[in-house]
């Protein structure tokens, strides 16, 4: 009873105590400072609306409501502790607070902070100062995502009390030197640490790994580097490891223990190799693996069976390799499996089908083969199957039409074979069969997809007729790809209103003909190819946002369709279009790639094609009727690459406003009527590459060049077929230093122009006039054939290492064939047929192993013609009306005396590489030989037959030695 009544009084007067304490709703429980001090702290921002937050909620300005005379501590993100009203927690993360939190911040005043929260706003310009680092008491601290950039204060590193710290997404934030490994060495008690996007440009502390206490540790994107440590991994309270970002940062994957509690980890984009360990199977609390991008290689160890929690497992970006085990049985959790981007082999496991919660797997781009599996179980959540890229085959498993939640389907690049089927739901967005060998019509079920803003099905066999008002239910349609089928078209007449959002079209290489309009996408279509079909006609709209239209190749008629003002790629080759061109094409201001070639189109050329766009780069009217001269005016600045005018009847001088084209590659003037002189100017472009300025009426002698360096890009060079005359231009022929150093290093073959367009050019090589359709950036050839050329061929041309080839035919050059020619090693062909060359053929030139074609005809060669490799494979042709040549394949044969002497060099190359060993070894040889014979010779008593070959052979040398003595001195003379 005593203890009853001690326990009532106690009571008592703890409620008397409350009662008169600050608890109490009659008293204020903030101190009439800290409310000055915050009141203070809200006039110092700004409050501008910000989305961040809005995703997760809880997005408003909360200072907003902070008003004098009201209680502090019920202020929204304001907690005070309940004994001494002291402010201790400060939430302002998402209040759409603005500006700067300099040193001197009431903030600063609030001594007593625990917790500190800032996130989601935007302070730009602050610093995390050494003034945060006199919170002595703070515990968890958040500035993440709020604007904060410069040095971090060292003085952070003394809250030996944080809990947590939270410094992510502040781009431009760093920490000092030595100032991260301060913190580690001091915090240690953080549970929490986040640094997303801070710079901390250290090596990985080991100091991290002694932290017993934490939990969640996020240092992605750090610019973290060395090497992580190697030795097991023993952090029993660690859930979360985020390291993604940091591309210098490598390492093994770590050895876990079984005694962990790892939920979430993230290596992906980092430089981590080896093999995934077998104690990959002791994260049997892991939910999230991502090992995406890294080096990682070898299969995938049997022990990820044990990973049962886990819910998304990301491989994808690395090098595995072997076959896709059957693991998959027991990880029914498994919400997104990414595997793309390796080189697995093998069929697709069956145990994929057992995978009942999955929604998005990926297997793209690998070396998968056999059939897609037929059996699944269920699969009622599955929205995304990517198989792309692999080689499987068979048909189209019959589940794939039936899933209910399939927003994607990827398919494409694989050797699919059999008729789409139909589609029993209408959940799919994103379609992509291309690149098959899938053949029959297209299933009526896919015009019923509503929801479809995607349709791939390009590069298969597809044949049949589609008609455009089977597209009447596909609103949402953005891209259509059905190009390189064997479809034919049938327009609607009421189909300007199908398709309102459509972006893309693609139907090229099919069987489209007759005359189109195309009046669907009036205000969206950006893209549409319509190329090589067999279209007559074509209906030009106004539409408003076109920027490529590609009708190239086909059988159009009439007169040139004036393309929107918005298009900046517009092709109309290989067709039959006449009559001329009309200026209105001017108005295309964003033009980037104009091509009107192959047609039939004359006439004048507008003097504003020039300089209608300033982003114009490429302008080709090679093939076509026009007359007059090339525009002469062109806008400073331009973004002129690729000139062709070839094969067309323009004449007149070449504009010397050319000068101004600094972007210039390519510049065709072939096969018209210009007559100048040699433009000389055009050494002063950069970037030239070609030049072609043959068959025309050019003049007079090359001569020597003002500028230093003329054509130091210049690569191939074609002034055939021109009255050019004097020596060769031996100043030009040595600046060509882009065919004197070619980076063939790189193996990636690469064109001149872009993905979507390559240049081309008529060429003369190996002997054929040849249309390249694609000038490979590492094709070089010189052509000055069938001008007036005189003198000597330049030793200089042997510089040019890199040249395939060579035509100076149908000059009139003398002289001997240089020997610097030995030098060329990638000549593939030569032609210096019809000139009056003298002399013998070099015997080096047979160590060039590329040489294919060869014509030394119609000259006055003599001597022996060399042997040896690729000589044994050309033809009398190549010698023709040489009479005094001699030997293989010609009937004539050499005499004694015609037989070459080894060169100069070859005697050089003996006196300097003498050796006294060999030589001495021969002499003993000989030597041992010579008695034996002589001790048989004497023996036999019979040695008439030896004295009448040394006789003979005494005779031989003499005779020789008398005509090599009046040849040098015919010579001397």
């Amino acid at each position: 009873m005593s203890k009853f009544l001690l326990c009532f009084v106690f009571f008592l007067g703890c409620s008397r105590l409350l009662l008169s304490s600050p608890f109490s709703n009659s008293t204020k429980l903030c101190p009439h400072g800290q409310t000055l001090t915050l009141l203070q702290l809200k006039n110092s921002f700004s409050v501008s609306r910000s989305w961040e937050c809005d995703v997760y909620g809880g997005s408003y300005p909360k200072t907003e409501y902070w008003k004098e005379g009201s209680d502090c501590c019920s202020w929204d993100g304001v907690t005070c502790h309940l004994l001494t009203g002291h402010v201790n927690e400060l939430d302002l993360s998402c209040s759409w607070l603005s500006g700067t939190i300099h040193s001197n911040s009431t903030l600063f005043l609030l001594p007593h902070l625990q917790s500190l929260n800032l996130a989601f706003n935007d302070f730009s310009g602050s610093s995390v100062s050494a003034r945060f680092g006199r919170f002595s008491s703070l515990m968890h601290l958040n500035l993440s995502d709020s604007g904060f950039s410069g040095l971090i204060s060292s003085e952070i590193s003394h809250l030996s009390n944080l809990v947590s710290l939270d410094l992510s997404w502040n781009w431009g934030a760093e920490f000092t030197p030595h100032g991260f490994d301060s913190l580690v060495q001091n915090l240690t008690k953080l549970q929490k640490l986040h640094l997303l996007h801070i710079s901390i440009s250290s090596v990985f502390p080991n100091s991290l790994l002694n932290l017993s206490s934490l939990i969640s540790l996020d240092l992605s994107y750090s610019g973290l580097h060395g090497r992580f440590p190697d030795h097991e991994f023993h952090l029993p309270k660690l859930e979360l490891l985020f390291l993604f970002g940091n591309n210098d940062l490598s390492g093994n994957f770590p050895q876990f223990s079984e005694n962990n509690s790892l939920m979430k980890l993230d290596f992906s984009s980092t430089n981590f190799s080896g093999e995934l360990l077998a104690s990959i199977g002791n994260l049997k609390s892991l939910q999230t693996l991502d090992l995406s991008f890294c080096q990682f290689s070898g299969s995938i160890p049997t022990s990820l069976e044990n990973l049962t929690q886990i819910t998304s497992l990301g491989l994808q970006g690395n090098h595995f390799r072997g076959e896709i085990l059957n693991v998959f049985d027991n990880l029914k959790n498994l919400i997104f499996l990414e595997l793309s981007n390796n080189n697995f082999s093998g069929q697709i496991p069956p145990s994929i089908g057992n995978l009942t919660n999955i929604r998005y797997f990926d297997f793209s781009y690998n070396q998968l083969e056999g059939v897609i599996p037929s059996l699944v179980n269920g699969f009622s959540s599955l929205s995304s199957v990517v198989l792309s890229h692999n080689m499987l085959n068979g048909t189209i498993p019959s589940w794939l039409y039936t899933l209910p939640s399939l927003v994607e389907l990827h398919l494409s690049h694989n050797k699919l074979i059999g008729r789409i089927g139909e589609f029993q739901f209408y959940s799919l967005e994103k379609i992509y069969l291309s690149v098959n060998e899938l053949q029959g019509s297209i299933p009526s079920s896919i015009f019923e997809l509503v929801n479809l803003t995607s349709l791939y099905l390009s590069s298969n066999n597809l044949s049949g007729v589609f008609e455009t008002s089977k597209f009447e239910k596909l609103k949402n349609l953005n891209d259509l790809d059905l190009s390189n089928n064997m479809l034919s078209l049938t327009m609607s007449v009421h189909s300007n209103s199908m398709l309102p959002y459509i972006e893309s079209i693609d139907l090229s290489n099919n069987n489209i003909s007759g005359i189109l309009s195309w009046n669907m996408g009036n205000d969206t279509l950006r893209y549409l190819n319509l190329s090589y079909n067999s279209i007559s006609g074509f209906e030009m709209l106004s539409w408003s946002s076109m920027e490529t239209l590609d009708l190239h190749s086909n059988l159009l008629q009439g007169p040139l369709p004036t393309p929107p003002n918005s298009t900046s790629f517009f092709s109309i080759s290989h067709n039959k279009l006449s009559g001329e061109i009309s200026p209105l094409i001017c108005k295309a201001s964003s033009m980037k790639i104009l091509d009107l070639s192959h047609n039939n189109f004359g006439g004048i050329l507008p003097h504003c094609l020039g300089n209608f766009s300033k982003d114009l780069s490429v302008l080709n009217l090679r093939r076509n009727q026009f007359h007059g001269i090339i525009p002469q005016t062109f806008l400073k600045g331009n973004s002129i690459r690729t000139l062709n005018f070839n094969n067309n009847q323009l004449e007149g001088l070449v504009p010397r406003y050319l000068i101004i084209c600094r972007e210039l590659e390519v510049l065709d003037l072939g096969s018209n009527k210009i007559n100048d002189t040699f433009p000389h100017w055009l050494g002063a472009l950069p970037k030239l590459q070609v030049l072609v300025l043959r068959s025309n009426r050019f003049h007079g002698y090359i001569g020597f060049s003002k500028i230093k360096s003329p054509f130091t890009s210049l690569r191939i060079i074609d002034l055939a077929h021109n009255d050019f005359e004097g020596d060769l231009p031996e100043m030009y022929l040595r600046s060509l230093k882009a065919i004197m150093n070619v980076d063939e290093g790189n193996n990636t073959r690469k064109y001149m122009g872009n993905d979507y367009y390559q240049d081309s050019i008529m060429v003369t090589i190996k002997g054929l006039e040849l249309e390249f359709v694609k000038i490979l950036n590492t094709f070089t050839t010189i052509d000055l054939s069938s001008n007036k050329f005189q003198g000597e061929i330049p030793e200089c041309i042997g510089d040019l290492n890199f040249l395939r080839g060579l035509n100076l035919s149908h000059n009139d050059l003398r002289g001997h064939i240089p020997l610097s020619f030995r030098n060329l090693k990638m000549l593939e062909s030569l032609d210096l047929s019809s000139n009056k060359l003298s002399g013998r053929i070099p015997q080096e030139l047979t160590s060039l192993t590329f040489l294919a074609v060869l014509n030394l005809s119609q000259n006055h060669l003599t001597g022996f013609i060399p042997q040896g490799n690729q000589f044994g494979t050309f033809g009398n042709d190549s010698y023709y009306t040489n009479t005094g040549l001699c030997g293989f394949p010609l009937s004539k044969r050499c005499t004694t005396d015609e037989i070459p002497y080894p060169s100069q060099e070859i005697h050089a190359k003996f006196e300097s590489g003498f050796d006294w060993k060999i030589t001495l070894m021969g002499y003993g040889c000989g030597l041992v030989i010579g008695l034996s014979l002589g001790c048989l010779i004497f023996l036999s008593g019979k040695p008439e037959w030896l004295v009448w070959i040394i006789d003979k052979n005494i005779h031989k040398m003499i005779v020789r030695n008398k005509r090599s003595t009046r040849r040098r001195g015919a010579r001397r003379s």
